[in-house]
């Protein structure tokens, strides 16, 4: 445990936190991937939030979406371990409107705990960590990772913190796909289930546009293979695949509202074509911004997971209509949002469907949003009386 000694933001509830390490596996005894592969030794970076009840009863498990991290709530200045990408933009956790006291998941009440996805790049054991077996970076060694192998991993991190059943899973967008993984494949360890904005499937858009991310990054001469970690990086790539990404993440309304009035003087290297509107410099910034905060190894791995998660093939069944037959005792929230062209409405529609046809107890709400997709991370306000309402039964 470290203290970090930092002032805290004027207004936040939870005020200055810190992430933890929990480190598990051997050479005897890996951790064995969907893939085949195995890692020897996985640590996961993680964070938690308010108290365990006696009886452990009151956890509930956070997943991030595609980017995120473990620093759901509060202020985390620095860590250490993970150095420069830990850059200004992660200081306040990317759920802190929902997570406090006296806010949806209210840590006088529950105990709320987020981590690191495996393969990501924010101190979970991934392609920018050190190979135990090399003592150099794993880079193009490290093997593909599924959305069940980073399920798996959390399971085995609430084992270590003693939760056996948890009170509620919540995530949106590919964190969204997470929690029904662990709701379908363990569906004993919960009984509240909050997918938002998510869906049960690839879908053909999601699946070209994830595809001309991972391009972008593996045709960028400085990607090496991935193995680019004492060289300059694919940056360029990396920036171009966050543009591809983020017009998916935002309205196009407020990607408008969002723009600068000026355009940007950024050199855009030896083209002719030089910024023209607001709307390019935006999305440039954005792409600029991004590659100074997250590691292209795991972009490309958290894409392939992405590309290939199949609830049904992992959860032992044969068709997305017995995906929930194992979870009549849960209950769900499922929200869409009107706006969102990342995980469109329809898709969280033929999931209610499958619900129904499983006879599993669920309420389904439309949140009305300008902001699109990210409305679940920027809006709490809109979801806050149907969270209270699931959380605590009523």
């Amino acid at each position: 445990m470290r203290t970090i000694v930092s002032e805290v933001p004027v207004g936040e509830s939870i005020g200055r936190v810190e992430t933890q390490f929990y480190t598990f596996g051997t050479e005897a005894d890996p951790f064995v991937l969907e893939c085949g592969s195995s890692l020897s030794e996985v640590t996961l970076a993680y964070e938690t939030y308010g108290e365990l009840n006696a009886d452990a009863s009151n956890a509930i498990l956070v997943f991030h979406a595609l980017t995120g991290s473990q620093h759901a709530a509060g202020f985390n200045p620095e860590i250490p371990e993970i150095g420069e990408i830990w850059t200004d933009e992660n200081h306040l956790g990317w759920w802190n409107g929902f997570i406090g006291p006296g806010k949806p998941f209210d840590t006088n009440k529950y105990f709320v705990v987020c981590a690191n996805y495996l393969g990501g790049c924010y101190g979970s054991t991934g392609p920018g960590s050190i190979n135990p077996e090399t003592g150099r970076r794993y880079g193009s060694s490290f093997p593909n990772v599924c959305f069940a192998d980073m399920v798996d991993s959390q399971v085995q991190l609430l084992g270590h913190l003693g939760i056996d059943k948890l009170h509620a899973v919540a995530a949106g967008s590919t964190g969204g796909v997470l929690a029904l993984s662990l709701a379908t494949r363990y569906p004993d360890l919960v009984e509240i289930v909050v997918p938002f904005a998510t869906g049960t499937h690839t879908t053909a858009l999601q699946r070209i546009h994830n595809y001309e991310q991972i391009n972008a990054i593996q045709t960028d001469p400085n990607f090496e293979g991935g193995d680019y970690y004492d060289g300059p990086g694919p940056t360029s790539g990396l920036a171009l695949a966050r543009m591809i990404s983020h017009k998916t993440f935002v309205s196009l309304k407020d990607l408008a509202m969002r723009a600068r009035d000026e355009v940007l003087d950024i050199d855009d290297g030896d083209g002719f074509y030089a910024l023209t509107h607001p709307l390019e410099s935006y999305m440039r910034h954005q792409g600029d911004k991004f590659v100074k905060r997250f590691d292209a190894n795991s972009y490309v791995r958290i894409m392939h997971a992405w590309q290939t998660f199949d609830l049904v093939r992992e959860a032992g069944l044969e068709d997305l209509s017995e995906l929930f037959t194992a979870c009549k005792h849960q209950r769900y929230m499922v929200f869409t949002i009107d706006s969102d062209v990342c995980f469109y409405p329809d898709e969280q529609q033929e999931m209610v469907r499958y619900l129904e046809l499983a006879d599993v107890p669920y309420r389904w709400i439309t949140v009305h949003s300008d902001k699109g997709h990210d409305s679940f991370l920027l809006e709490p306000e809109l979801y806050t009386p149907h969270l209270v309402a699931t959380l605590e039964g009523y």
